[in-house]
């Protein structure tokens, strides 16, 4: 087998994210930094926004409404 072939782990490798939130993981990069994490990401904080589903079924079920009378 060849040796020294594996990347260097770092237990103490940090993900810095764009809003502040610091997390210490263990990793093959010693510091990381990312857009979005956990703390402010819209699905995780809550905040997500519902889009509008039955205004589209409407209009598609409107447009084929019209093919299918022709």
């Amino acid at each position: 087998m060849q040796k020294n072939i594996h990347p260097e782990i770092f237990k103490d490798a940090t993900i810095t994210c764009l809003c502040g939130n610091v997390q210490t993981i263990a990793g093959t990069v010693k510091e990381q930094r990312v857009e979005i994490c956990s703390a402010c990401h819209p699905f995780y904080t809550g905040t997500e926004k519902i889009l509008d589903q039955a205004g589209r079924i409407d209009k598609f079920n409107k447009k084929w409404a019209k093919v299918n009378a022709a």
